[in-house]
């Protein structure tokens, strides 16, 4: 079982694994709980496999959304997760701008239910890089 977000060097892979309709958002092995809680309250749901090895744990954007609706619930979770200082990558077909600079507005007027206070110095979380997808 591979971990793309250990592949990548990065906190939060997001993409559609070939084949299915489910969007995944991987951490790295060993992730912390601080990272899992946070996707949890972004609404994705915690995913996982005990092995004789170690435990795999993963998020997926809930399946009964629409496509259209799973690619939004995935692009509002990056300000949250950007703002809390973790790198996130998404691949261009997932990302929906409109619903990114919602998500930032919504964390500006304190409308997210992980909305962080307000800081003078705080920026506006930057776009995450949105990879290309790797075929495997």
């Amino acid at each position: 079982m591979g971990n793309r977000a250990d592949d990548f060097g990065s906190d939060v892979e997001i993409y559609r694994k070939p084949l299915t309709d489910t969007i995944y958002a991987e951490t790295p092995t060993g992730a912390p709980e601080q990272l899992l809680a946070l996707l949890d309250a972004l609404g994705l749901e915690r995913k996982t496999t005990v092995t004789a090895g170690p435990v795999y744990i993963w998020h997926e954007v809930p399946g009964h959304l629409s496509e259209e609706e799973q690619k939004k619930a995935a692009t509002r979770a990056i300000p949250s997760l950007l703002l809390a200082g973790y790198v996130v990558n998404i691949p261009d077909d997932l990302f929906d701008p409109t619903a990114y600079q919602e998500a930032v507005a919504d964390i500006r007027n304190h409308r997210h239910p992980t909305a962080a206070p307000p800081a003078s110095t705080q920026p506006a979380p930057k776009a995450p890089s949105r990879a290309t997808p790797v075929r495997r």
